[in-house]
């Protein structure tokens, strides 16, 4: 069996800087702190006023290592144990799934739940489902 690490400082901490950024979002912008529907709004034909503010909230997630080495000492640990293509695979899941789902776990989960919307209710009990049948079948079946 696979252990996890219990860190309860690092993901409190973690927590609540997703929870503030959602609330700052919403509450300066009013939108919603989803990463799927930010990036895919910086393509073509989404270029607008908004542009620079969605690329400055996907460079603070691509930064947020660098904030950690800065204030730890040391990067995120970080291991994968999948093949490259296995991660694909994934990938390309996870992405079918927020397209098929109209948003990702950060927005439904983090957003859509705190508003009380009924679709992110069956979209975070969906993919929270698959999750635990993913975490059975890779840990304890096969």
């Amino acid at each position: 069996m696979t252990l996890t690490d219990f860190t309860p400082f690092a993901s409190l901490s973690g927590g609540a800087l997703i929870g503030l950024s959602a609330v700052l979002l919403m509450g300066l912008l009013g939108r919603i702190a989803g990463i799927s529907g930010i990036a895919v709004r910086l393509l073509p034909p989404y270029l607008d006023a908004d542009t620079r503010g969605r690329m400055a909230f996907i460079l603070g997630l691509i930064a947020a290592p660098s904030v950690w080495l800065l204030t730890t000492g040391a990067w995120p640990q970080v291991t994968l144990e999948a093949s490259a293509p296995l991660l694909l695979v994934a990938g390309l899941l996870v992405g079918f799934g927020s397209v098929w789902g109209a948003g990702c776990t950060s927005g439904h989960g983090v957003c859509g739940l705190s508003r009380l919307s009924a679709r992110s209710f069956v979209a975070v009990g969906t993919f929270m489902a698959t999750a635990f049948l993913t975490v059975l079948l890779v840990r304890h079946v096969f």
